[in-house]
């Protein structure tokens, strides 16, 4: 049996993330998908080959105060969603995550989904800081190159 291209994102998640095994991460269901649409509508980027999304990048803008404290490793990646709050000046964007299937990667699809969500969110709120997590080198590279891009400062946490 082939799998849809939504299915094998969903597994391609549970291989990089393994959220369902870490309490601490931010684990997207219906309810947390909601809530992010009530942060900013740009949160959630997708690209669809006309078969079904390929690629998805998730994007979380928050406060200077919550980034440093998630830095810091004083709160874990699903608090930093929940203590988010709604309708503030946003200065941060949190890069939670970025899966693309393999036969799509390497063509700049994760760089243009997150650099026009930027470009959208900041059209409400004045970034200036972008942060990481990274879980592979890939993903550490492209926080640097999309970062760069958006010419906002980037900072790391490195467990």
């Amino acid at each position: 049996m082939t799998l849809s291209n939504f299915e094998r994102l969903i597994q391609l998640a549970d291989e990089v993330f393994a959220v369902k095994s870490d309490p601490s991460q931010l684990d997207v269901n219906a309810q947390v998908m909601e809530r992010l649409q009530q942060i900013h509508p740009a949160t959630i980027s997708a690209h669809d080959d006309g078969n079904g999304p390929v690629a998805w990048v998730l994007l979380i803008p928050t406060t200077l105060e919550l980034m440093n404290r998630f830095i810091e490793e004083k709160i874990t990646e699903k608090e930093l969603f929940e203590l988010t709050p709604l309708d503030v000046s946003y200065e941060a964007i949190y890069f939670c995550s970025a899966l693309v299937l393999d036969e799509y990667r390497r063509k700049g699809i994760t760089k243009k989904l997150a650099l026009d969500a930027i470009e959208h969110m900041r059209k409400d709120h004045p970034l200036k800081a972008a942060f990481v997590w990274a879980f592979s080198p890939e993903g550490d590279l492209a926080a640097e190159t999309i970062a760069r891009l958006a010419e906002l400062s980037l900072y790391k946490r490195v467990k």
